[in-house]
């Protein structure tokens, strides 16, 4: 589902040259949860944001669902992005002035869909991850942990091959962080979904079937569960 070969990302200000990412070589099958983890600077974020088409490398490949994203315009980068990947970020991203049942169904209606299947599978994410009866309410008339279940639901609308998960708990309590994970693993599974979660928590990282460490941008580990 994810092939990456030989990817490298370098900032070079002409006074600094830095190597974020120094050649990475990555294969994700369909429907396994891999764990990305690093300390602070080791190019994680740097990893899933290039695998999500929002930055560029300064070379390599990315291949997502059988079609190479390197080097593709905007225009079908966007297409990519809204038919095959599902993001969930640590400061959850919802649009302020939309209701919780707005949020959810922004990704299909920004693929250019409409209609009432659309808020019909919109209500029902909303009631899978147990806001039935918040649907109606603005992001910030809710929880932190309300709105990442909102994100959560957001980011299975348009059944997306792939879900990336950037410190998806990061902002809430221990409790709510154990509740929204157990949300992920569960909705991934039912949904069949490749999850790609970056994580400096080796607790999170757990849970995860496989395991793989950046260090200095780059791959020191990758460990696959039993």
């Amino acid at each position: 589902m994810i092939d990456v070969s030989g990817l490298t990302k370098v900032i070079d200000t002409g006074i600094h040259r830095v190597e974020i990412l120094k050649g990475i070589d990555l294969s994700i099958p369909t429907g396994q949860f891999a764990a990305i983890m690093g300390a602070s600077g080791s190019g994680k974020s740097t990893l899933l944001g290039l695998l999500a088409g929002l930055d560029a490398p300064t070379s390599g490949k990315i291949v997502l669902d059988g079609e190479e994203i390197t080097g593709l315009p905007e225009d079908r980068l966007s297409v990519v992005r809204g038919r095959k990947i599902g993001f969930v970020f640590q400061s959850y991203q919802l649009i302020p002035t939309l209701t919780a049942e707005e949020n959810v169904l922004l990704p299909y209606e920004l693929v250019g869909r409409n209609g009432s299947g659309g808020r019909k599978r919109a209500r029902e994410l909303l009631m899978e991850v147990g806001l039935d009866d918040r649907m109606d309410h603005y992001p910030v008339q809710l929880s932190g942990g309300e709105q990442q279940r909102v994100a959560l639901a957001r980011a299975f609308m348009v059944r997306p091959p792939i879900l990336l998960a950037d410190e998806p708990t990061g902002n809430l309590d221990s409790a709510n962080g154990r509740h929204i994970l157990e949300l992920l693993i569960r909705l991934n599974a039912e949904q069949g979904t490749t999850l790609v979660l970056v994580t400096h928590d080796a607790n999170l990282a757990a849970h995860a079937q496989r395991r793989i460490v950046l260090q200095d941008g780059l791959v020191v580990a990758d460990d696959l569960s039993a």
